[in-house]
């Protein structure tokens, strides 16, 4: 799917964020081999949300969506599994990027962003608050839903509001997906890599065990 500038401005009037302004056209660009681990490890614009030690053997990456029916049930049904095995022991360390299939997704991740102020455990819990309340403001009004949950998340009206227009903000996240898209060839969400290797789509907890566990005994 590409998103053009058209249809961008278009899910601005529609979705009641047309504060929002400035999102480059996402650009989707065929699969093609994992860069090397290194490229994946590069944070581009935004400094990484991650949890787990900084020197751990395993490192998984993550690229989602917020609005993605599979990234919610990603974060629903595995990753607590994930977390409790292999993150809560410091087994290994994972980090979560933003890559925003549209214009409501871009406002979830800013809203994230906006509440932890760089705290990486409150990012966390955030968005796992929004992967959980998806259908409610994907399907309904997006931002009185994203200002309610801002404002029980300890935000005032205003701050969702700036949160809601900071163009720096979104130009940061739009240059990490372009980073994503044009060198690690991330195309769809779930996208993940475990030490570099990428694997897409929705996983079973049994299927990341068996790519973790030979490389924590390596």
């Amino acid at each position: 799917m590409i998103i053009t500038r058209r249809a961008f401005t278009t899910m601005l009037s529609l979705t009641g964020l047309a504060a929002i302004a400035g999102l480059s056209p996402l650009r989707f660009i065929s699969e093609a081999m994992a860069q090397a681990a290194g490229d994946v490890a590069k944070p581009v614009s935004l400094p990484d949300m991650a949890l787990g030690p900084k020197d751990a053997t395993v490192t998984i990456t993550e690229f989602a969506s917020m609005t993605c029916p599979h990234c919610a049930a990603f974060n629903e049904q595995v990753f607590p599994k994930i977390k409790s095995e292999y993150i809560d022991t410091g087994k290994i360390r994972y980090i979560f990027r933003e890559f925003p299939l549209d214009i409501k997704a871009a406002a979830g991740s800013m809203l994230s962003r906006c509440i932890a102020n760089g705290d990486a455990a409150k990012y966390f819990a955030v968005t796992d608050m929004l992967f959980r309340q998806q259908n409610d403001w994907v399907v309904k009004n997006t931002t009185e839903t994203l200002t309610r949950i801002g404002k029980q998340a300890g935000l005032t009206q205003q701050q969702v509001e700036a949160c809601l227009k900071d163009q720096a903000l979104l130009d940061k996240i739009a240059a990490d997906q372009k980073y994503a898209s044009d060198v690690l060839k991330v195309d769809s969400t779930p996208t993940f890599f475990i030490n570099g290797e990428k694997i897409k789509g929705e996983a079973s907890f049994e299927e990341f065990a068996k790519k973790i566990n030979p490389l924590l005994k390596s």
